[in-house]
């Protein structure tokens, strides 16, 4: 056998072996698969759509319990410009204590304890009350059961003395019976449950020390 046919036979060889080792390293397609795409743009990552805080949005102190935009927002925004420590949340907080120890102190006939947290005119009005049940001999024995719902309904704010008076509907719960001078019971049932609504609006200048609001008007 001459050298070309004889060098011929060795490079098909080679060709045969490197052929089947290629296969062995990339397997074959089988079945369906889709052809490339020419200029096909990467798939993005969905966006997250949680919650984000834009600067110089919404205060959700203030729209968290009054609608945005309002009267109410706006007043409340113009507290908080004259007084930034004021907090909506932290008021609500203390007006529901403050329901709770005013009315009790109410029910009871001791005055003294809450006459810092009522306007003059308020104090009056309970006093007269206490008055005129020590009078007739009757007596209120009353236990607070605790505060069922309570919401800010009004916002006022005055700029001219940064008064601000915000109103709070309460739905409150307490056991309470009257007693007359004998002892007896002559109205509620002693243990039972009965619920009270009151609408209170409460005052302060802001931007002063004294940090207390006082009860300016009570309603239904």
């Amino acid at each position: 056998m001459n050298s070309p046919i004889l060098q011929l036979l060795v490079l098909a060889g080679i060709a045969v072996f490197l052929i089947l080792r290629l296969r062995n390293v990339l397997g074959t397609r089988e079945g369906f698969e889709k052809p490339p795409v020419a200029n096909e743009e990467p798939r993005q990552m969905p966006r997250d759509h949680g919650f984000e805080v834009i600067e110089g949005g919404p205060d959700p102190d203030i729209t968290d319990h009054v609608a945005e935009d309002s009267p109410a927002a706006r007043a409340l925004a113009e507290m908080k410009a004259v007084e930034p420590s004021f907090n909506v949340t932290e008021f609500l907080a203390g007006a529901r204590g403050a329901y709770e120890m005013i009315l009790m102190g109410f029910e009871r006939g001791d005055l003294a304890e809450i006459k810092p947290f009522l306007d003059q005119e308020v104090y009056a009005s309970f006093a007269e009350v206490v008055e005129a049940r020590e009078r007739d001999g009757l007596k209120i024995e009353a236990e607070f059961v605790g505060v069922r719902d309570m919401k800010l309904i009004d916002v006022n704010f005055y700029p001219q003395d940064n008064l601000a008076e915000l109103t709070v509907r309460f739905t409150g719960q307490l056991t309470s019976v009257v007693r007359d001078r004998a002892g007896e019971i002559i109205e509620g049932v002693p243990g039972e449950i009965k619920t009270q609504r009151d609408s209170w609006t409460f005052a302060r200048h802001m931007g002063e020390d004294d940090p207390n609001w006082q009860l300016v008007a009570t309603g239904e």
